[in-house]
């Protein structure tokens, strides 16, 4: 409904964060309750649920590191920030985001593709990812590629944060108090990001503990899921939604039907 929320590419990401995190919250759900009451599912099914929920799970943390360069932009580059951070940059970020999030997937069904044969996706069996690691080697990769993003990611939001810093306190004034907000914004890009990518490590975890006690393990899946998946898709409309004072405005008017503005309005 408003022009300015799908022409500015922080809103544009916004967007793609809620979008993401809705596909992960659904499937994520819909895995659980099978997984809880042992239902059985297709493997060839199975497999299309695993490679979009992996291809997801990517999306939003290469999302967020994006969006912590736009606002590395807004600060540190105010002049090119127009012409670097347009529409038409957004579209192409997001395509190359979904591209780079669909390597793991597609090195991960290359080597699957080569090692089952096609009765295999007739089979019936709980949904797990534990159905497609067939050699230890195949978890090793996929745990060496979650690592290598996991630093990529971590070495941009650090980059972006001292940088940012320290054009914050060379600031004075009105640039001082907007360059700290940007600021914040990125601590809390870190924080949301680091819950995210610990993510990535879980499998790793999960698969040490398996060994160990599988009741520990169970435990131990659980609180992964609340607190890696649940938690980090609770923050992105509290981070960029609320705190966002324009979008705060609009949503509080669109909520009470445009009273608010009526208010505002009368008083003045």
């Amino acid at each position: 409904m408003k022009d300015f929320f799908y022409t500015t590419m922080r809103y544009i990401f916004f967007a793609m964060t809620l979008m993401s995190d809705c596909v992960i919250l659904i499937l994520s759900d819909v895995l659980l309750l099978l997984f809880h009451f042992h239902f059985t599912i297709q493997m060839s099914f199975c497999l299309i649920v695993y490679v979009t929920v992996s291809l997801y799970t990517f999306i939003t943390p290469l999302t967020l590191t994006v969006m912590t360069l736009e606002r590395f932009v807004a600060i540190c580059m105010p002049l090119r920030h127009g012409e670097l951070c347009s529409t038409r940059s957004a579209l192409h970020c997001i395509l190359i985001i979904h591209a780079i999030s669909a390597l793991p997937d597609v090195i991960f069904l290359s080597i699957f593709f080569a090692s089952v044969n096609h009765s295999f996706y007739t089979q019936s069996g709980e949904c797990s990812v534990e159905n497609f690691i067939l050699h230890t080697w195949q978890g090793h990769l996929r745990s060496a590629i979650s690592q290598f993003y996991f630093l990529i990611m971590v070495i941009i939001i650090m980059f972006s944060y001292f940088k940012i810093m320290k054009v914050a306190r060379a600031a004075s004034g009105q640039n001082r108090k907007s360059t700290r907000k940007g600021l914040r914004t990125v601590v809390l890009h870190g924080f949301q990001l680091f819950l995210c990518l610990f993510l990535l490590w879980c499998p790793i975890i999960e698969a040490a503990v398996r060994q160990i006690n599988v009741v520990l393990y169970v435990n131990v899946r659980y609180f992964n899921y609340i607190v890696f998946i649940l938690s980090p898709r609770c923050l992105s409309p509290l981070i960029y939604g609320l705190r966002d004072e324009r979008f705060f405005v609009d949503l509080r008017s669109f909520v009470l039907c445009g009273l608010y503005k009526k208010q505002l309005s009368n008083e003045s």
